[in-house]
């Protein structure tokens, strides 16, 4: 079954970068994550902060607003989809990636099958 992990940023540095994630340990995760044949694809979005939100109320009028922000100060820094067994397969790997440490979270989603 494929999960999609969204990692998202708890907190970005000065430069628009994840705090607390060294590049070091992506790239071992990216390399585990391969290793183990589970890696269907995935990115990394270039900075994190620089985003523009696009909502379109009922009555057709388009919002256009700068940056990713709601209510909470976490930001898409972006995600793996994974093939693996079941939910505590995708849950193990959540835990590992570098994103979900430091005040950041991973949210984990299956990715819809319409046997396509």
């Amino acid at each position: 079954m494929k999960y999609m992990l969204l990692i998202q940023a708890g907190a970005v540095d000065a430069e628009g970068g994840a705090e607390g994630c060294d590049v070091q340990d992506w790239m071992e995760y990216d390399k585990s994550v391969q290793d183990a044949g589970i890696y269907v694809s995935g990115e990394s979005l270039a900075d994190l902060v620089s985003a523009t939100t696009v909502r379109v109320g009922a009555d057709g009028e388009r919002t256009v607003v700068d940056g990713p922000f709601a209510e909470t100060r976490e930001v898409l820094g972006g995600f793996y989809v994974i093939d693996v067994p079941d939910l505590d397969a995708a849950l193990d790997w959540a835990a590992r990636c570098p994103g979900s440490r430091g005040g950041g979270s991973v949210v984990v989603r299956p990715v819809a099958d319409f046997g396509a």
